[in-house]
């Protein structure tokens, strides 16, 4: 990072990380204040997971760190901070939190029936917004395995994406209360995307060394989808079928269910108020579903895409919607209901699918 850009990209990471920081210290996200100390102490227990996961990806997020000038543990909360707080008040024995702020996204997969022979995947990605100046788009050119476009934030190994053998992986937080010292959820993404199927993908998932919880949505080129509700201790799985599949932030399978933290209350009614939109958004009365239609139902402005308040600070940082048999991805800074969607491509003569 020898020019000025990289610097300035260095300095974003720095900062980034110093807010992630502070905000497990703070104790509103994990369960009761702690010394900065002690987070990094607790991150840094996070690496030898990491490292057994992927040592390739372990090394990337180490040289990320070393480039942009943040110890290694710094890079586990920058990058996995929900779950990482999971680990947190899981070790620690801290308290759920009431006043728990979590990203709240809305997510589904669209099955080829549904549309006109291909499949598409999306969701809104929200979060704390302080998170929103940090989003960006990265297009991968790894030295073996399929290239990749991946929607992320700096500092962080990948959160949303899709790669040129035609593997989709997208994400909601869900608030797990059997954290660990595992591996984070980015490092998890990026390997999934370093597969050539969806069943590929799901074995990355179901084999992972889970720090926290999230739900994981895949759908490949060939229109095999899967939803997960990926717990460190249980991973119901839930393949796509005929209808859309849509997933928020509380848990739905019953084997998950006694892992979920309880949430707040408007949270929650949120989280199933956005989920009833979406499935209601997606019925079949409204005929095929296109990207066009897809970006509508991240716009819808009630639920779905989020403005920040005072009492969440939650916001639609971005939003992406996904055809792995095209290989054509739209992606949106900020709010979807006040930003444009933007197209880029993967060739689709690498997928193989068209």
């Amino acid at each position: 990072m020898g020019n000025a850009h990289g610097r300035a990209h260095a300095a974003e990471i720095r900062q980034y990380a110093h807010d992630r920081v502070e905000l497990v210290a703070e104790g509103l996200w994990s369960g009761g204040p702690l010394e900065r100390g002690a987070v990094l102490e607790l991150a840094g227990a996070c690496l030898p997971a990491h490292e057994a996961f992927s040592p390739r990806l372990h090394a990337e997020m180490l040289a990320m760190a070393g480039a942009a000038g943040i110890t290694p543990a710094e890079a586990v909360v920058v990058g996995g901070f929900t779950d990482f707080v999971d680990t947190v008040r899981a070790v620690t024995a801290g308290p759920h939190p009431v006043s728990l702020t979590e990203d709240d996204c809305t997510a589904f997969i669209v099955p080829d029936q549904r549309t006109e022979g291909a499949g598409m995947i999306g969701q809104t990605w929200d979060m704390h917004d302080t998170a929103t100046d940090h989003v960006v788009l990265a297009r991968l050119h790894p030295d073996a395995g399929p290239d990749a476009l991946v929607f992320t934030t700096v500092g962080c190994l990948g959160q949303i994406g899709m790669n040129s053998a035609g593997v989709c992986v997208g994400i909601n937080n869900l608030t797990g209360n059997d954290g660990r010292f595992g591996v984070t959820w980015p490092s998890v993404v990026r390997e999934m995307l370093a597969q050539d199927t969806a069943a590929g993908a799901l074995g990355v998932l179901l084999r992972a060394d889970l720090a926290g919880a999230h739900s994981y949505l895949i759908l490949d080129a060939e229109g095999r989808g899967y939803c997960v509700e990926a717990m460190p201790s249980a991973r119901p799985v839930q393949p796509l079928e005929t209808e859309p599949l849509v997933h928020t932030n509380h848990v739905t399978d019953a084997e998950a269910l006694a892992l979920e933290s309880e949430r707040d209350g408007e949270l929650m009614a949120n989280s199933r108020r956005r989920l009833e939109l979406a499935e209601s958004l997606l019925s079949d009365t409204g005929g095929p579903v296109d990207p066009d239609r897809l970006m509508e139902i991240t716009r819808e402005p009630t639920a779905i895409c989020r403005w920040p308040d005072a009492k969440y600070r939650v916001e639609s940082s971005g939003a992406v919607i996904m055809r792995p048999r095209t290989g054509d991805l739209w992606a949106c800074w900020g709010q979807p209901a006040e930003n444009d969607y933007e197209h880029f491509s993967l060739t689709p003569a690498a997928i193989g699918h068209v």
